[in-house]
């Protein structure tokens, strides 16, 4: 269904202890959806058509694996990214036992900063967008992240951890695509 009908709809029942979901069978009224919840009822049309081949898009082998806590990781990418201009991704370098943040080109802003990483792999210096950075971790909702890649310029994959010496939580993957760095 179109995201923002299903953002105003979630909001709207949001105040109810139960929302009752309807879909229609074959004949007429096919394609549609109906909410009902908190005395409220809305009805909406489903979208047609295929859904993309995503799964494909998945890497199946990685080069390299790093595993970081989250709360230190995510709060040196907020840091690092104030210097980051408009559309400027932040540069990761990892490295065995170390994450290096890095960005701002010019001599006005720069900021480094270090976090503790294992790294499982190749070294790999990876730029992302910080936005779409802090979206997938803030998703994975863990205490520790898992950064798998390939190379620096195929998508990485995110997923989260309940510990640093745990497997990876299968249930929640993000496909994070990396900014080409020049030079």
């Amino acid at each position: 269904m179109p995201a923002k009908t299903l953002l105003d709809t979630a909001k709207a029942l949001t105040s109810g202890d139960t929302v009752t979901l309807a879909l229609s069978g074959s004949g007429a009224g096919e394609g549609l959806i109906g909410f009902e919840g908190a005395g409220r009822r809305t009805t909406t049309r489903l979208l047609e058509g295929d859904l993309p081949k995503y799964r494909t898009l998945f890497p199946t082998e990685f080069n390299s694996v790093a595993v970081i806590e989250t709360a230190p990781f995510v709060e040196a990418v907020k840091r690092v990214a104030l210097v980051a201009e408009r559309n400027t991704p932040v540069r990761l370098s990892f490295e065995q036992g170390v994450l290096i943040l890095e960005a701002g080109s010019s001599d006005d802003a720069q900021a480094v900063e270090r976090v503790d990483a294992q790294l499982e792999g190749d070294d790999i210096s990876i730029a992302f967008n910080p936005t779409f950075l802090l979206d997938g971790l803030s998703a994975i909702d863990s205490p520790v992240a898992q950064l798998s890649f390939t190379t620096s310029t195929k998508p990485a994959l995110l997923s989260g951890r309940p510990a640093m010496d745990a497997e990876a939580d299968e249930a929640y993957k993000y496909l994070i695509m990396p900014v080409r760095l020049s030079g």
